[in-house]
């Protein structure tokens, strides 16, 4: 009997070990991928262009004439993080702020399709950052959201202190995506209206389940587990506590949700968790048929602008008459 214990603690200490090892190497690979930051600025303005042709040569255009500019703020962790600004086609006219919002290992340039979107078409001014560890921005690893929401609360100050708007609206795709909803359950200013949510995840806990499931083909217990405890000790957050569904729980202000229905990067199931989640105020749903990960825009650009454009116009009009909040 005492062997077999002996035994069975030397398998149970291995198995320990191993699983500290196994969440170190998850939570490393999950928070710093690699290339990031300004050694991937190249690649990304390339990506701009294959999702929308011509993007960077408007960026460029724009920055040569000194409308489009950069703006920077430092994060409460004492990082220098970056943003551009572009105010709308007529500003005169401008219909409000939009902060557009990227996605993992991605940066302000690849999102310019949705900075063209609400100038060029919506008649918006724009901010678009670049989170932490990505684009220009300081930061050793990326926050998932989770404290990226903090970021962009500076940012949402920053805009209106530039546009003077009265109407914001906040508009992320994938983990930008999951940072606006994260965002929407804090408490903010009252001139930020609505959001728009592409693809974004219900957690990163979940998120992380199903790409450890995936690409390792391995359960969530106990790496997960463990990716989490490290991640935690090191930065302060963990997996679950990253949630958009508590957050959206929270959130009162008007939503549109999207996703595409061949979506198997954050799988649709996502989109079922978050929608239902959100139970104050106003939402909207717009399933892209066909579209892939972050590929509605592009799978259908009219319908996926047209969508917008009402929602943003249901808004305006739900304000006008008082029954913004209502469901």
């Amino acid at each position: 009997m005492k062997k077999l214990l002996h035994i069975a603690a030397i398998g149970l200490m291995a198995i320990t070990l191993n699983s500290c090892l196994a969440g170190k190497f998850m939570s490393n690979y999950a928070l710093k991928p690699t290339p990031h930051g300004v050694d991937d600025i190249e690649r990304t303005r390339h990506k701009a262009d294959s999702l929308l042709p011509g993007s960077t040569a408007w960026y460029d255009g724009l920055k040569a004439q000194g409308i489009l500019k950069d703006s920077w703020i430092t994060s409460d962790e004492g990082y220098k993080l970056h943003a551009c600004y572009v105010p709308a086609a007529k500003p005169e006219e401008a219909q409000g702020t939009a902060i557009v919002v990227h996605g993992y290992t991605d940066n302000h340039f690849v999102f310019l399709y949705l900075v063209r979107m609400y100038r060029d078409k919506f008649n918006y001014n724009v901010l678009f950052p670049d989170l932490q560890y990505h684009g220009y921005s300081e930061g050793d690893e990326a926050q998932m959201g989770w404290k990226d929401r903090l970021d962009v609360e500076k940012w949402i100050e920053v805009a209106h202190d530039i546009f003077k708007d009265d109407f914001m609206v906040l508009h992320g795709v994938s983990m930008g995506a999951a940072t606006v909803m994260m965002t929407s359950g804090d408490p903010l200013p009252d001139y930020v209206k609505c959001f728009v949510e592409d693809c974004g995840y219900s957690s990163a806990w979940d998120q992380f389940a199903t790409n450890l499931k995936d690409s390792f083909h391995l359960p969530t217990f106990p790496i997960l587990n463990s990716a989490s405890i490290v991640t935690r000790s090191r930065y302060g957050w963990g997996f679950k506590e990253a949630s958009s569904v508590n957050q959206l729980a929270k959130c009162e202000k008007p939503m549109l949700f999207i996703h595409g229905d061949a979506d198997d990067f954050v799988p649709f199931s996502h989109l079922e968790k978050n929608f239902k989640a959100k139970k104050k105020g106003y939402k909207e749903m717009y399933v892209c048929p066909g579209a892939v990960h972050a590929n509605s825009y592009q799978k259908n650009p009219e319908e996926y602008i047209h969508r917008v454009g009402n929602f943003l116009k249901t808004v305006h009009n739900m304000i006008e008459d008082g029954s913004v909040y209502d469901k």
